[in-house]
């Protein structure tokens, strides 16, 4: 059997990875949500307030589902994680409650409001309801992040005599510098997700010969927001991440890129296979220089490779954490250039004819999906060995009376339980897709 580390990397693996399939869309479709009220111009188009009604229905699935499977992952700190959560948590704690008692709290208070206060707040009121719901998903989002970027790059800690960290400063805490290119990275990243969603129903609802203008709506508003968001991916929020890792973990950026000997005009690797025993990349395909430029702004700049840290400093899985990375850009890159294909479409209403793009934008929905996940594992294997990077390693944080056993034995309920919360999500979302927005009176256009 693994040894109790191993089970619960895997577990927690699991469960996050499962549980952010819902908080990414949920956080996309916010921002849209205030673009489909806006577009409704106070009740006077009403087939943009119907989107809006119909992409509340969907967010509001996502968000329950979002509560029930965050609910274990937090638990892990406790119970799998007990040695981590003693030496961190008078840290962490802290952005994890404020995001509880302040942004989920308003998140879920005018979401409410949103879904059944319509006729009740009137126009304005229901667009603030919506943009309020945008101001608690988001400011969630930060909170999180702040969390996250605490352990990639600690920041308004202090250490006690009896050897856990403590909490100096929440200002610095919440303005750590690592923050904010990680929190427009990823707030973009679900942007992309939510905008794809939408586009892809409206492909589905033109193709399928059902709900046609409500589908040439969602087609317009989701691929302008899919082309918007995925070259804010790239630049400048992709580069600025970029330049987060060459500053502050730069033995994460050598594994990302296949970089195993410090070199000066350092290529990039378009492709290429890891080879852990040669440590070279086999079979590269590669831009010469570019990788020196894109870092420090210089073709001849020197980039570190592995070979410049110590062997027990280097990410646990090397060969994963480049595919992950690698994984998160190509589908990142065809992502966008599938938006440009369907933006220039737009022009003369050509997509709504454009049978294969339409069927490239129905069939691209889970890419985003795919590419944020590699993200996550690209950031969260690469700060590896380290919880805390620099501070405190991961050997360390396993709680030591848990075995290997109980944690694979709640592993596989958790994998049960969120096997039929997965199906249940499916049915519901499948049913709302097919019911569509609520025709008006004369029928659907």
């Amino acid at each position: 059997m693994p040894e109790a580390l191993t089970v619960d990397r895997w577990q927690f693996a699991f469960t996050v990875t499962f549980h952010y399939l819902f908080p990414q869309l949920t956080m996309g479709l916010s921002l849209l949500l205030v673009v489909f009220k806006l577009l409704g111009r106070g009740g006077r188009a009403p087939r943009w307030d119907e989107a809006s009604r119909f992409w509340a229905r969907i967010f509001a699935i996502n968000f329950v589902a979002g509560v029930v499977t965050g609910i274990p992952m937090e638990m892990q700190f406790g119970t799998n994680w007990s040695s981590f959560s003693r030496y961190a948590g008078q840290v962490i704690g802290q952005p994890l409650a404020m995001e509880g008692l302040f942004a989920f709290f308003l998140e879920s208070s005018f979401l409410g409001l949103f879904l059944y206060g319509e006729k009740r707040l009137g126009p304005r009121g229901h667009l603030a309801a919506a943009i309020l719901v945008f101001a608690g998903t988001w400011l969630s989002g930060y909170f999180i992040l702040a969390t996250d970027a605490f352990l990639q790059h600690p920041a308004g800690q202090v250490a006690t005599p009896a050897g856990p960290l403590a909490l100096a400063s929440l200002g610095d805490l919440l303005a750590n510098p690592w923050l904010p290119w990680q929190y427009l990275h990823d707030m973009s990243a679900a942007v992309v997700t939510g905008a794809f969603v939408v586009a892809a129903v409206g492909a589905f609802y033109l193709l399928s010969g059902r709900h046609a203008e409500h589908g040439r709506g969602f087609l317009r508003v989701g691929v302008v927001a899919a082309f918007a968001a995925s070259l804010f991916q790239l630049f400048p929020s992709g580069d600025g991440q970029g330049r987060n890792l060459a500053r502050w973990q730069p033995a994460t950026l050598a594994a990302m890129e296949g970089v195993f000997h410090t070199e000066s005009g350092a290529p990039l690797a378009i492709l290429g296979q890891p080879d852990m025993e040669r440590l070279r990349l086999d079979n590269p395909l590669i831009v010469p220089r570019a990788l020196s430029f894109l870092t420090y702004r210089h073709w001849a700049a020197t980039v570190r490779g592995l070979d410049a840290f110590p062997r027990a400093d280097w990410p646990d899985d090397v060969p994963l954490v480049y595919f992950s990375y690698h994984i998160m850009v190509g589908l990142g890159t065809l992502l966008l250039l599938l938006a440009a294909i369907a933006l220039l479409q737009l022009r003369g209403a050509r997509l709504f004819r454009a049978r294969g793009t339409l069927w490239a934008l129905l069939l691209a929905a889970p890419f985003p999906y795919i590419a944020t996940t590699a993200g996550w594992l690209t950031a969260e294997l690469g700060r590896q060995p380290w919880l805390v990077y620099g501070l405190f390693r991961t050997a360390q944080g396993p709680s030591p009376r848990v075995s290997s056993g109980n944690v694979l034995f709640t592993l596989l309920g958790w994998c049960g339980l969120y096997l039929v919360v997965g199906l249940l999500v499916l049915f519901l979302l499948g049913r709302e897709i097919l019911h569509g927005p609520a025709a008006p009176a004369g029928g659907e256009g």
